[in-house]
């Protein structure tokens, strides 16, 4: 599966498994009906008046011992921790009142003088029961054993007027048994990418975790950035993230990973999982057939009204599926595509050396740690995130919770999903009503050679007329902006390139005004790129959060044109290619 050259996949002759499961939930509509009526009751809470919940440490087996002092954990899913980390007069760096709306939270207590004190763990908030989640992983493609929350501390589960369970956490908060050797807390620099990412991503329309706020703990952390040999201290921060789970695939795998006797917590887990967010799959109605065949020569067959738990991992792998699409078509590179950094909710999850493209190279990766091999590159996230999903499954497996077959078909369907979507996505960014395998290979092929600006290259293809008679030496015109130093031999290439494309346009019979407005519906103008958050981080370590806030308000709106704000969507300068700012470690 290369997505950078995409080949069309069988589609099975159904619908979406998870859309066909979710609409025969009873519960799902009878909270629709909830949710109707409560549209237009804005509910605003102080931070005393949240509504807390504590599922996950009253449902789930947890650690006897409540120490940080770093551990195995055995047959626990999670150990009660509080925040540690040192705080220094606190200051509130940058807040999401999106996010704020998700919670019922009024946007009017980030103003609160102690606001700062409670998201840097130094004051608790009232009902918050913390805790740290055991999990395992593997990194790189090898099992890491134990490693669970080494600085993010979950505060407990808030339940907003719509009944939506959303999880409070913590991220660089201090010390936790899962901490191994290190010290449990954030830098400002790390942060602030992790949160403005976060909230970029959301509006993006690409599924992620949030982030209601970033707070600076007026105290200094030591850190290595490049790990060779040169540690400097750096301002610490602590983001507040916000999900409705944070549960990954190696919170089901360290459980399996541990033989028999803790096979039990898999089936726990898994039951906990679905009951809370995949309730439709509990009410999977028996009398509607949800059999599919499997395999090239369709012997075997998957049942998935026999099994909810068959019923469950795909429509996990389709959620994945369909969230790596979205990655693809956006540009968007992860970089530590571990299998503890995969969300089973089909979230983007842990921000650390992310990047988005600028110059199209389909073996980009941001990470430095990943440079010898680029195992988790842009062109290779599809199919590790099939490799994820497949070592997700032998997990189920392992649980007796699903067949082979079942797991087969779990991998299976994500490949079709992925597929699908993908090709769905980039006919959408060309403004076309169907794909053409033909015309996006050599597009794909023509950036990759000349390292055109993936976001601003689609940006400006909706300037394009579907007009035949466009004379050749004016053919590149709407392009020129982006099609930067390239030759007569390059020019010729790309001229043939937009006459074939014109051809589909006027083939499609919509009109230039239509086709651009809904073009710029999906073709963002502004993505974080990595040099825009450099310049906030740089302002923010000598105590300007201004370049924060204004950064965060023009990724609010990624696709308006933004009069004004046009220098963030400008390419990257000179220096933005430095160490540090295009390509980062893990460590932060």
């Amino acid at each position: 599966m290369d997505p950078s050259l995409p080949d069309p996949a069988p589609s099975l002759s159904v619908d979406s498994v998870a859309d066909i499961l979710k609409s025969q939930s009873l519960r799902e509509q009878g909270n629709d009906h909830i949710n109707k009526e409560n549209k237009n009751k804005e509910v605003k809470l102080s931070l005393e008046d949240l509504n807390w919940d504590h599922s996950f440490v009253r449902e789930l087996p947890g650690d006897p011992q409540s120490d940080s002092i770093p551990r195995q954990v055995f047959h626990a899913c999670y150990t009660k921790v509080l925040p540690s980390a040192e705080v220094e007069d606190p200051e509130l760096v940058a807040w999401s009142d999106s996010v704020a709306g998700l919670l019922d939270l009024d946007s009017h207590e980030f103003e609160r003088p102690d606001f700062p004190l409670k998201f840097s763990g130094a004051s608790p908030l009232t009902g918050a029961v913390p805790y740290a989640q055991c999990y395992g992983g593997h990194q790189f493609g090898t099992w890491a054993g134990q490693l669970g929350d080494g600085r993010a501390i979950t505060l407990g589960e808030i339940l907003n007027s719509k009944s939506e369970r959303w999880e409070l956490q913590l991220k660089g908060a201090g010390k936790t048994p899962y901490s191994r050797f290190a010290d449990g807390l954030a830098v400002l620099r790390s942060s602030i990418r992790e949160f403005l990412c976060s909230e970029a991503m959301h509006f993006l329309g690409i599924p992620t975790t949030r982030a209601l706020c970033l707070v600076n703990t007026g105290k200094l952390v030591t850190r290595d950035m490049f790990y060779d040999g040169n540690p400097k201290e750096e301002p610490g921060a602590i983001v507040c993230r916000v999900a409705q789970s944070f549960l990954r695939f190696g919170s089901f795998q360290i459980h399996a990973s541990k033989g028999e006797e803790d096979l039990g917590i898999v089936s726990t887990l898994a039951d906990y999982a679905i009951r809370h967010h995949f309730p439709h799959i509990e009410n999977i109605s028996k009398s509607e057939t949800l059999s599919f065949s499997t395999g090239d020569n369709g012997q075997s067959v998957v049942d998935l009204t026999s099994n909810k738990y068959a019923a469950w991992i795909v429509e996990i792998a389709e959620r994945t599926a369909s969230l790596v699409a979205r990655w693809q078509g956006v540009g968007f590179t992860h970089g530590v595509l571990n299998t503890d950094n995969m969300s089973i909710l089909g979230l983007t999850i842990d921000y650390g050396p992310f990047g988005f493209l600028d110059a199209f190279d389909p073996s980009y990766t941001p990470n430095t740690t990943d440079l010898p091999g680029r195992r988790y590159c842009f062109a290779n996230q599809p199919d590790i995130c099939s490799w994820n999903i497949t070592q997700f499954a032998s997990t189920l497996m392992a649980a007796h919770l699903i067949s082979d077959k079942e797991a087969s078909y779990a991998v299976e369907r994500y490949g079709t999903k992925f597929m699908d979507e993908y090709q769905a996505i980039i006919t959408q960014k060309l403004g076309l009503q169907k794909y053409n395998k033909q015309l996006v290979n050599k597009l794909l092929n023509n950036l990759a050679v000349d390292k055109v600006d993936y976001t601003n290259f689609f940006r400006s293809l909706s300037n394009i007329k579907a007009d035949p008679g466009i004379p050749e030496g004016e053919l590149l015109v709407p392009l020129k902006a982006v099609l930067l130093d390239i030759g007569k031999e390059r020019k010729e290439a790309w001229a043939s390139w937009v006459q074939s494309y014109i051809q589909e346009l006027v083939a499609s019979g919509i009109s230039d005004e239509e086709r651009k407005a809904s073009m710029d519906l999906v073709n963002p103008k502004y993505v974080l790129r990595n040099y825009l958050c450099q310049s906030a981080i740089d302002a923010a370590e000598i105590g300007d959060f201004g370049e924060v806030r204004r950064l965060l308000k023009v990724m609010e709106r990624p696709y308006d044109e933004q009069p004004g704000m046009e220098k963030y969507a400008r390419l990257p300068p000179a220096w933005a290619y430095r160490p540090g700012v295009c390509m980062l470690s893990c460590s932060s």
